[in-house]
């Protein structure tokens, strides 16, 4: 095993964040303030035009017939599943290698999680495992298109409709991303999405939005996120508070008219990652991300793999070196403790453990520099000893 430290030469170099929000805002200043200035002029803060809009161009750009805003991503699927009618003594399928949000909203409903395990290239649900898993309380299988990746649908979606199954797409950090020329969030029967600030797409606090097809799925969603109220202080089922906020909808509204610009600077550095990784010789030492055919991949994150038990010391060299780095996710799901009573125990989803083991995320905002990517690649050299590795192998030439 190759020896992991920090190379101890950038101790005066200026830190390189893991993501920098500020760098970004900096571009779109002037636009973001003057609608915030606008929405505080009208004083109308809740819902109303702003929102409206948002969720017009919003089911524009991912090509639905329909988009309702809401307060967070984690409430898109709590709203999806409850449309649905999900609840007690139901099962959705879903990832145990996701954020904690895919499966706790599946629980705040009162349905119960079955986990799935992960293809290892792409780390989205394996659709066999998903078809293995289905039994006659499944309703629902809740695919999560991680990192900026859409996961297997076709397979999946014919899972679905052998056996009746909705199909809620956890899109939260895909916005933009594409399969077979179809964007996330109008593959399945519902899609969500996450407004984060840290998303490709990300706002100046909470919030969400979730897109379907359905008019009638869409009616309902749009009434469970105000109580129920089907209008006039009329409730026809209880519902929650999942309102967006208009200073949201407003900030977004700018946004997404640079999101695809964001995209393509994104795709850039990963595809800058890929070639210097094979030009300087870390393809030996870690895996790269692979882009599936007939895929656009957003890259929310940039995830590699680096195996042999050195990802955590590789980790701490690159943050001695103050370069930004990331596990997502160092636990799986279904070993969070919270879910011990679903019964699962280590080696049930070894693909799904193994990546929690392996996986480390480099920067890759799309106002990255160059200049500092070259120096996270410097890092990486130094901390899996490939420097090292080459001139051992120089001297015994």
């Amino acid at each position: 095993m190759a020896e992991v430290r920090s190379s101890g030469g950038t101790a005066n170099a200026a830190p390189i964040p893991f993501i920098d929000l500020v760098a970004q805002h900096k571009t779109i200043e002037r636009e973001v303030m003057e609608v915030v200035e606008r929405v505080f002029a009208t004083q109308s803060f809740i819902l109303g035009e702003e929102v409206a809009m948002l969720e017009a161009e919003t089911a524009t750009y991912c090509d639905a017939h329909e988009a309702i805003g809401c307060a967070s991503g984690t409430d898109a699927l709590i709203l999806a599943l409850m449309a649905l009618g999900i609840g007690p003594g139901d099962e959705v399928i879903t990832s145990p290698f996701t954020f904690f949000a895919t499966a706790s909203s599946i629980v705040r409903v009162g349905a119960t999680p079955v986990f799935a395990d992960i293809d290892p290239v792409s780390f989205n649900l394996d659709p066999a495992a998903v078809d293995a898993a289905v039994t006659p309380r499944t309703k629902a299988i809740m695919p999560v298109h991680l990192f900026g990746q859409v996961a297997e649908m076709v397979p999946l979606l014919r899972t679905a409709a052998r056996y009746g199954l909705a199909v809620i797409e956890d899109a939260c950090q895909a916005i933009g991303a594409e399969y077979h020329g179809r964007r996330a969030g109008v593959l399945g029967t519902i899609g969500c999405f996450s407004f984060f600030p840290t998303k490709n797409l990300g706002g100046a606090g909470d919030g969400g939005i979730i897109t379907t097809d359905d008019p009638d799925l869409a009616k309902r969603m749009r009434r469970l996120r105000v109580h129920g109220d089907s209008g006039g202080y009329t409730h026809v089922e209880v519902g929650l508070n999942s309102r967006l906020d208009a200073l949201q909808a407003a900030v977004l509204r700018v946004k997404l008219r640079h999101l695809d610009d964001w995209t393509a600077a994104r795709q850039q550095n990963a595809a800058r990652y890929q070639q210097q990784f094979q030009r300087q010789g870390l393809s030996g030492y870690l895996t790269a991300p692979e882009i599936l055919p007939e895929r656009r991949h957003v890259f929310n994150q940039y995830v590699t793999r680096i195996a042999g038990g050195q990802r955590n010391a590789v980790l701490a060299a690159l943050k001695a070196d103050q370069i930004g780095a990331a596990v997502y996710y160092p636990i799986p799901l279904h070993l969070q403790q919270c879910f011990s009573n679903l019964g699962y125990v280590t080696g049930d989803l070894p693909e799904s453990e193994r990546a929690c083991r392996e996986v480390l995320a480099l920067p890759i905002y799309s106002e990255l520099p160059a200049g500092d990517q070259e120096r996270v690649i410097a890092g990486l050299r130094s901390a899996l000893g490939v420097d090292r590795a080459t001139t051992r192998m120089k001297r015994a030439a």
